[in-house]
């Protein structure tokens, strides 16, 4: 496994150098300016200037670019331009909250995804099968903050059993802090799950008609040994890496859904950075979403490889 990691080193340094050109240019592409901003809206052009001497904004865009980089290589992710504090200690009074709800998310995503998948490639009755197809459709063509607003209205307003907005840490309670978090976990968790039991389910009705499986019938294993022992212990390969790649797609997704419940997570503070033009935030938090992707991949072929003997690390 270490010799696998070291030999992906290099691609993902590559794929994050990328990411720090393009976190970089994109939010300075967008109209605005951040010594604006924090000058406020009757500020004369010299103390403009003032403020962007300050910030470093008069320096060459280059310039600008390899002194942030060099600074984040060094642990330094540097100092919010609005809220004039450093990036590490925002960020580290946020990411509690967004790591929670991504957590619990991941594990509704993998327990509906894989319950649904096991039971669309099981069922044998055309209505069956049409009742879970429908439910799969109806859940991808459904975006996550749709999801939200009607969990909000069904269990919050006409069935008010959980609340609707705002957090508490599960460290602090956890017995009321996860009545916070199921809410927006599960609607983060439903808008991931169908693509994953979509695959599950094709896999694993493709996989029924392979002899290993007809050879096992034949000797006369129950159905439930059938599905289970080979059809989905074969096909779970494939759903590994659409969790994966689904897991990565969470902290994206969390952006919408924290604003939906009123989450003080780093969805939040991106939406703020993003409307301050606050360069420096937006930047690290670009990172880091790119860097969670690269690590949920390596995690995930790591687990196939596990699962599947037939794929190896180092091949």
């Amino acid at each position: 496994m270490l010799r696998y990691l070291l030999s992906k080193l290099p691609s993902v340094l590559l794929v994050l150098v990328a990411t720090s050109i393009i976190a970089f240019v994109l939010p300075r592409l967008a109209p605005g300016d951040p010594a604006s901003t924090i000058a406020g809206p009757d500020a004369t052009p010299e103390q403009i200037g003032e403020v962007r001497a300050r910030l470093g904004l008069d320096q060459p865009a280059l310039a600008q670019y390899f002194t942030w980089l060099f600074g984040v290589f060094r642990g330094d992710l540097g100092m919010s331009y609005i809220f004039n504090r450093p990036v590490t200690e925002l960020i580290g009074a946020r990411i509690g909250s967004t790591v929670e709800l991504a957590l619990l998310a991941a594990i509704l995503l993998i327990i509906i995804g894989l319950g649904l998948g096991i039971l669309g490639g099981s069922v044998r009755s055309r209505g069956g099968r049409v009742a879970v197809d429908s439910v799969n459709t109806l859940l991808i063509a459904i975006p996550a903050f749709l999801v939200g607003l009607l969990l909000i209205v069904l269990l919050g307003v006409v069935w008010p059993v959980l609340p609707v907005s705002g957090e508490l840490s599960l460290f602090e309670n956890p017995s009321l802090g996860i009545q916070y978090l199921i809410l927006p976990a599960l609607a983060l968790g439903l808008s991931q799950a169908p693509s994953v039991a979509r695959l599950l389910q094709t896999t694993m009705l493709t996989t029924r008609g392979e002899d290993f499986v007809d050879l096992a019938v034949a000797k006369g294993a129950s159905p439930t040994r059938v599905t289970f022992r080979h059809v989905f212990r074969t096909s779970l390969g494939a759903s590994v890496v659409a969790i994966g790649l689904r897991i990565g797609d969470l902290f994206g997704g969390a952006v919408i859904v924290e604003a939906i419940f009123a989450r003080n997570g780093l969805g939040q503070l991106a939406v703020q950075a993003v409307n301050m033009r606050d360069y420096q935030l937006l930047q690290v938090l670009i990172m880091g979403v790119v860097l969670i992707a690269v690590i949920s991949q390596l995690l995930t072929e790591i687990a196939l490889s596990a699962l599947d003997p037939r794929v190896r690390l180092d091949a």
